[in-house]
């Protein structure tokens, strides 16, 4: 996944944006050039530097061409406002409804990534794995 789909995803139950993206693993491709005419790229967010495009002094001065050369493999999407998060596997966003999820999947996946997220995201890591929905850790 590209960060730069950060900037148009929302919550699907709440609509909350922008949703909290957790990234546990990238990968560099260092042979992708920038070429698109403007900058920055991203219209209302900035993943790659977690900040409202509108609230930079310099918007253009943004590191769109080194945000453009990574892709994140695994990680977390997280909604604050629902408490729902999604998974990042093989670099695709699994924003499924409630009731399409794999709930053994998702358990499974959340005890793979436990340890990374304790240490990459501890403000929020009690929130996925514990009081996560629609699936979460049990105690």
């Amino acid at each position: 996944m590209k960060y730069r789909l950060m900037d148009v995803l929302a919550c699907p139950y709440d609509k909350t944006f922008p949703l909290r993206l957790v990234v546990l693993k990238r990968g560099e491709h260092p042979e992708r050039q920038y070429t698109w005419p403007r900058k920055p790229f991203c219209e209302e967010y900035c993943a790659y530097r977690e900040l409202a495009i509108r609230e930079h002094p310099k918007p253009d001065s943004l590191p769109c061409e080194e945000c453009h050369k990574w892709e994140i493999e695994t990680g977390v999407i997280y909604c604050s406002s629902c408490g729902r998060w999604y998974p990042i596997i093989e670099e695709i966003p699994r924003m499924l409804p409630d009731e399409l999820r794999n709930e053994r999947e998702e358990v499974s996946f959340l005890e793979s990534i436990a340890e990374d997220l304790r240490r990459i995201a501890p403000d929020v890591v009690e929130k996925v794995l514990r009081g996560g929905k629609p699936f979460s850790l049990k105690q």
